[in-house]
This record gives C-alpha cells, structure tokens and sequence, in this order.
C-alpha cells in the first residue's frame, strides 16, 4: 500500500473515531474509557502497520482531548496499545496475538504508564493500578469487535484487497 493511501485511512479512522467519542466513551473515575479507540488500533495495526497506527492514536486521543471527549490517559493508553497491536501483527499476521497485544498493551503497559501521569496532573497518589480494570475492559471489547470483523473480512478475502 502506498503512502497516499496509509495516510488516507489514518485520516480517515481519525476521523471516526472522534466523531463517535461522545457517543461511546464512558467516563469511569479519572479517566474516559472509549472501546472504539481500541476497534480502531486493531483495525489500523492490521491495515496500516505500527508507526501509521500509532499516528492514529496520537491523532484521535489529541482531537478527542481538544473536543473534551477525551481525558489526557487516552495518549499512554491508546499510542502503546495500538503500537504494540501494529508490531505484533506485522511479525505474526495473527489477528487474535494482534487484539490481544490491544489488550496488554493498552490495558496493561498503558495504564501502569498512565499512573505518573495522573500524579502530575491530579498532583496526588492514585492506587498503582487504578487505571488498569477500566483500560483492560476498553481494550478487551474494542479488540474483540475489532478481532471478529477482521476474521470476516479474512475469510472473505475481503482484508487481503485493504492491504494492497
């Protein structure tokens, strides 16, 4: 896939998912919990690759914050789940290793990230892993959803015809 063409999708599942955010997020404590951001870093990983999902996330998580759907946890949350979703699939071309690196990567790695964060901002101790039950739920049901429509369009050869 060329350039143009990565660079369009970006754009373009930018735009749904801030379009959507306040539709769907759901504001759990400190943080916003957005299960289509996790959808989109499956479907961007798969797609476009790590570094272009990785934008993808930057991209939604900063329009997401200026539009106040967001909370600033979306950026440790959401960047290294779907990098680590992009890199996972492009050395397995597993769907399922690739929602599940959403999963560890957002629900885990990024919510323990998210805790010095939540230091600087809120100025006060949260519990370690406060962020993590509300993350790992955002990114298990996005990443499920996510997993399902890509294994449709995989047996359909439907997905072979997006990566070209």
């Amino acid at each position: 896939m060329n350039k143009t063409k990565k660079l369009t999708y970006t754009a373009v599942l930018i735009a749904v998912g801030t379009v959507t955010s306040p539709f769907v997020s759901i504001p759990i404590g400190f943080a916003r919990i957005f299960p289509i951001q996790h959808f989109i870093n499956v479907i961007s990983a798969v797609l476009l690759g790590p570094w272009y999902a990785l934008a993808q996330a930057f991209g939604t998580s900063f329009l997401r914050n200026i539009f106040g759907t967001g909370s600033v946890f979306a950026f440790p949350g959401s960047m290294i789940g779907a990098f680590l979703a992009g890199i996972v699939y492009q050395r397995t071309k597993k769907l399922s290793f690739t929602a599940g690196a959403e999963v560890i990567g957002t629900g885990l790695i990024g919510a323990l990230l998210t805790y010095p964060l939540a230091r600087l901002v809120f100025g006060e101790a949260t519990a370690l892993f406060a962020f993590v039950p509300s993350f790992i739920l955002s990114a298990l049901v996005g990443g499920a959803l996510a997993y399902l429509l890509l294994r449709a369009f995989e047996r359909r050869k439907v997905l072979e015809r997006f990566q070209k």
